[in-house]
């Protein structure tokens, strides 16, 4: 990338931070009532004793992420004979749990709490540092809970938080919105937490669906869309600062649409949110698993890229995975800020576990997971990262758990890494990484950033051969960094300062080594990666395919859906190219198909057109899969929009041979 594209990548970066005018940021603070047991270093520790425990507690004790027991004290009783919360005092940063143990020193019941490091300066509103939290959802309509879940994540250090709302509940009936709603007041309660807030929903009100009435399937009118978008970027106007258009589309869990169907959509959601406040960010709505290449050469086909502010992927992959499987994404986003909207990799709780916790060994790997996928990711082309998920989530039928909280948020370790991330990685841009000789597992990431409010070379250092987690945390190497270089300060994967400069070795649990300004440029690093910018600039015409008798072929690649459009060789297929018109004036011009692929026959395929302001156009054409065609990999067929005035329209989409894996999900 040149350095004139690599500077309008940060102008846009920045851009979508301040778009809306967001008041000054204060230092954030807990809550009155510390939810979670979440506290700054500095304030004396006051745990609540939670109602499971056992009457006969007697003792408690508080240990640290390593099982050392730093504190502990006798137990009293109310005069209500409950349990009076234990005061704990001061104590440094880090994660606790504190056990409740019996006369015979048998543990009772137990619970968590945290010391995090007081923030020395508002969140940088360029903090690439972000989190999911789906606070809507997870705090239904429930204001209080929602409160708690913002401060908590404010605390972390998250500068974007992510939420979910439901179509169907803002617009029961087309054109019917209803007064304020939970969805709303959760808004108003993340900004005010100084939290910028990134919204996304996936679903569709069952009088918007296609013609199959297929549940959360592309509506088949995509003026539908539009005046959706358009009338929640003019609802959430000031609280809302950034909105992806749908989540995960190709899971069948979600929809299960082809690429063509994504674009064409992202298209008609995009002009909408425009035309209802033109400052707000629109994402790429993100694909589940890692972009394959055939859906980043779809998008790419489809002409999409006017048509997004950021590019937002989602990713459940191993860190060291990221720069490989990235690829295709980065080539999607043609230049766009890279938002990682979901990040994680799934923990199986310990068996038996009725809390959904994991094993406290399980429960440090996932601790040092968080600066290892935050560091890679910003190097992989990122500007901002999620973490997927603040609060107590199960999946796989309880199996896997995802959350930084447990299920009465109190802390995971994991939530403690995560601020310690916040912390350092404070405004953090990234400044590319360096090679260790002969050790390809021993992974070095520089930034330049602001974990004290000040400028600052920070490193995030770790050694971690590739492994599932049970193959995690036990490989060592001597500190692979150069004496010569000016250490201010070194500091664990928690946030705690550690006593020496130049420690002895390097595990799996990141090290944040702080350094003066300019510090790096000692060091000889590869750069980030980066995406390479396309130009262009969206029509107001948007043109979408249906096919009679939808049908698909699973074309998934590894864990990543990927349905393609499937029809009988020799057969005609009935197409339907819809020409739907967003602007404001009528348009005249021709819709027509491009070079048709060898072997393809096809009727009807260029037409003279006048698309009125707000209007659609329904052209049928017909074509034949010839006999020949396989499996192994579809040609590309483009549709053409060009109107006198107006950027051109473009669709492009695949037809695959029908097998015994087509479906119509």
């Amino acid at each position: 990338m040149n350095k004139q594209v690599w500077c309008m990548f940060l102008a846009a970066s920045c851009l979508v931070c301040s778009a809306h005018g967001q008041a000054p940021r204060e230092i954030p603070k807990p809550l009155p009532d510390h939810p979670g047991n979440v506290y700054v270093e500095g304030e004396s520790v006051r745990v609540q004793v939670p109602p499971e425990v056992a009457p006969s507690a007697v003792r408690w004790a508080a240990l640290d992420d390593r099982s050392t027991r730093v504190v502990e004290g006798s137990m009293a009783v109310t005069a209500g004979g409950g349990f009076s919360p234990v005061e704990l005092g001061n104590l440094g940063v880090g994660w606790y749990e504190v056990e409740f143990l019996d006369a015979e020193s048998r543990r009772v019941g137990w619970t968590t709490a945290a010391v995090l490091a007081s923030l020395a300066a508002p969140i940088p509103g360029d903090s690439p540092m972000s989190l999911d939290a789906a606070i809507s959802w997870f705090a239904q309509n429930d204001p209080t809970t929602q409160d708690r879940f913002a401060s908590l994540a404010a605390l972390a250090g998250a500068n974007w938080i992510r939420d979910r709302l439901r179509w169907r509940e803002l617009e029961p009936e087309r054109g019917s919105l209803p007064p304020p709603t939970q969805y709303d007041e959760a808004a108003r309660i993340q900004a005010r937490h100084g939290l910028n807030v990134l919204q996304v929903w996936h679903d569709t009100p069952q009088w918007a669906e296609g013609p199959a009435g297929k549940r959360n399937g592309p509506p088949a009118d995509l003026r539908d869309v539009y005046a959706f978008c358009k009338a929640m970027a003019g609802r959430f106007q000031g609280t809302v600062a950034a909105w992806e258009p749908w989540n995960e589309a190709n899971s069948p869990n979600f929809g299960g649409w082809t690429i063509d169907e994504l674009c064409s959509y992202q298209k008609a959601a995009y002009l909408g949110f425009k035309a209802g406040d033109p400052s707000i960010t629109v994402g790429w709505q993100p694909i589940a698993g890692a972009n394959s290449p055939g859906q980043a050469e779809g998008i790419i086909a489809n002409e999409t890229w006017p048509y997004y502010d950021t590019y937002s992927i989602h990713s459940y992959d191993w860190p060291d995975a990221y720069e490989r499987l990235w690829e295709p994404a980065r080539q999607a986003a043609c230049g766009r800020p890279i938002w990682v909207t979901e990040c994680d990799r799934g923990m199986h709780v310990e068996e038996g576990s009725t809390t959904g916790d994991y094993t406290p060994a399980h429960a440090l790997r996932k601790a040092e997971f968080i600066a290892q996928s935050y560091a890679t990711s910003l190097f992989c082309g990122a500007s901002r990262h999620f973490h997927f998920i603040l609060g107590h989530y199960l999946e796989q039928n309880g199996k896997v758990q995802f959350g930084l909280l447990r299920k009465d948020l109190t802390p995971r370790p994991s939530y403690v890494a995560l601020a310690a991330v916040g912390r350092f990685l404070a405004g953090a841009r990234c400044l590319g990484r360096l090679q260790v000789e002969a050790q390809p597992d021993a992974h070095v990431y520089a930034f330049r950033a602001k974990p004290g409010g000040a400028e600052r070379d920070v490193l995030v250092v770790w050694y971690q051969p590739p492994g599932d987690w049970d193959q995690r945390g036990t490989a060592r190497l001597a500190w692979p960094l150069p004496d010569s270089l000016d250490v201010e300060s070194v500091f664990d994967y928690l946030g705690r300062r550690l006593d020496v400069i130049h420690p002895q070795e390097l595990a799996s649990a990141p090290i944040f080594v702080v350094m003066p300004a300019g510090a790096c440029d000692t060091l000889t690093l590869d750069p980030p990666r980066r995406s390479e910018a396309r130009q262009g600039d969206a029509s107001p015409v948007v043109l979408q395919l249906e096919m009679a008798n939808r049908e698909v072929v699973d074309k998934t690649e590894g864990w990543t859906p990927q349905l393609e459009r499937a029809a009988k060789p020799g057969a005609a297929i009935e197409l339907r190219i819809v020409a739907t018109n967003f602007g404001e004036r009528a348009l005249r011009g021709t819709v027509a198909f491009e070079e048709l692929p060898a072997g393809w026959e096809a009727a009807d395929v260029t037409w003279d057109v006048r698309v009125e302001p707000m209007g659609r156009e329904v052209l049928v054409a017909s074509m034949v899969l010839p006999d020949d065609a396989t499996n192994a990999e579809a040609p590309w067929i483009r549709v053409k929009g060009r109107f006198a005035g107006s950027p051109d329209a473009t669709l492009a989409f695949r037809v695959y041979r029908e097998d015994t894996k087509a479906s119509a999900p």
